[in-house]
């Protein structure tokens, strides 16, 4: 049995998704202790923390990066600002957390876009593997997207370099691949990494659309849904009386997994874990980036390209591209058919991190 710290961002839902796949992948023969700052502690504590269950899975809270939001809409100046701070701050944090790898001498260290561990792990000459999606920016060969974006991940590059020291491994998960850059050829692509429930999750189309949404979604764009012909769950925005055809439900991981493999397509957030398990699924996406958030507004070109689902900024979103969406349907299934059911990164990520372990 190793001994394996694992660490992430705590933005968003994606990064703690992803290593929540991974442990309940490599718990059963390996102990870990998990690094979360934010939103990612405030998610894998509850489940892990004093659980009789796994009792050789632990969670502890880190400082971190993340985003920051000036009336609901990310606020670039301001995040960068604080993430200025944090990076003067890195080294220290990094010394204190070395001290803490020769304590506990783990056989492995895992990451998911979260710079201190690693740093401390190359101090120490522990074994790093970097799993996650970011690394995209710097290994994939984006010229099929507008010159805007490639300038945003030129410019994010220097950001996810940050995060990096001589990995044993690089391995991206995403929903999208593309040929490597020169350099990056040992780089590993992996599809998207899914809970256990959504891979046994049997799929229908059961006459409604699901909405996955940040509580930043405008109210005009609540409204816009509203016009659809068929009824709309909407998840993220908590238990509200229902609207018109809009009915709201509070997340849950169990309610939003049947819901997902039971609609007719899903409309809202285009982080790279709902893309992908909506696509492993076979539904449909109208993807709803916003116009400051690059990296989404980089999936979902992606999205378009692979002829699955379709995009509009959530400042432009409109009726007219609502309806010619639902018009598309099933022109997007028909190209879905090469997707779903077929691109699961669990196997091969698991196969990455396995071969850096002790024999």
């Amino acid at each position: 049995m190793a001994k394996i710290i694992y660490s992430m961002s705590g933005e968003g839902r994606g990064h703690a998704a992803r290593v929540r796949t991974m442990v309940e992948r490599l718990r059963p023969e390996h102990d870990l202790v998990l690094m979360a700052p934010d939103q990612a502690y405030d998610f894998l504590a509850p489940i892990y923390n004093n659980n009789a269950a796994t009792p050789n899975v632990e969670v502890r809270r880190i400082p971190g990066l993340r985003f920051y939001y000036t009336r609901g809409r990310l606020d670039l100046t301001k995040s960068i600002y604080r993430g200025l701070g944090f990076m003067a701050k890195l080294n220290g944090f990094a010394r204190e957390m070395a001290n803490t790898l020769r304590q506990e001498e783990p056989d492995l260290v895992v990451t998911d876009f979260e710079p201190i561990l690693p740093k401390a792990a190359s101090k120490v000459g522990v074994p790093v593997v970097s799993l996650n999606h970011q690394d995209f920016l710097l290994a994939y060969d984006l010229s099929t997207l507008p010159r805007g974006l490639q300038w945003y991940a030129w410019m994010m590059g220097f950001v996810v370099r940050a995060h990096h020291v001589d990995h044993a491994e690089t391995v991206v998960s995403s929903f999208f691949t593309s040929p490597l850059r020169p350099g990056w050829e040992s780089v590993t692509q992996v599809g998207p990494l899914l809970r256990k429930e959504l891979e046994q999750a049997k799929t229908s189309e059961g006459g409604y659309i699901l909405s996955y949404v940040r509580r930043s979604m405008p109210p005009e764009a609540i409204e816009l849904l509203k016009t659809c012909d068929r009824e709309v769950r909407v998840y993220g925005l908590g238990k509200q009386p229902d609207q018109g055809n809009l009915r709201f439900f509070d997340i849950s991981e169990d309610g939003f997994v049947r819901d997902l493999a039971g609609c007719d397509a899903m409309v809202g957030a285009a982080g790279n874990q709902s893309l992908g398990e909506a696509i492993y699924l076979g539904k449909p996406v109208l993807a709803l980036p916003e116009e400051s958030h690059h990296e989404q507004m980089i999936n979902s070109h992606f999205l378009r390209q692979m002829g699955v689902g379709d995009w509009s900024t959530i400042e432009s979103f409109s009726k007219k591209h609502f309806a010619s969406f639902i018009e598309r349907l099933a022109m997007f299934r028909e190209n879905l058919a090469t997707f779903r059911g077929r691109i699961n990164g669990n196997p091969s990520a698991l196969a990455a991190i396995q071969r850096h372990l002790p024999a």
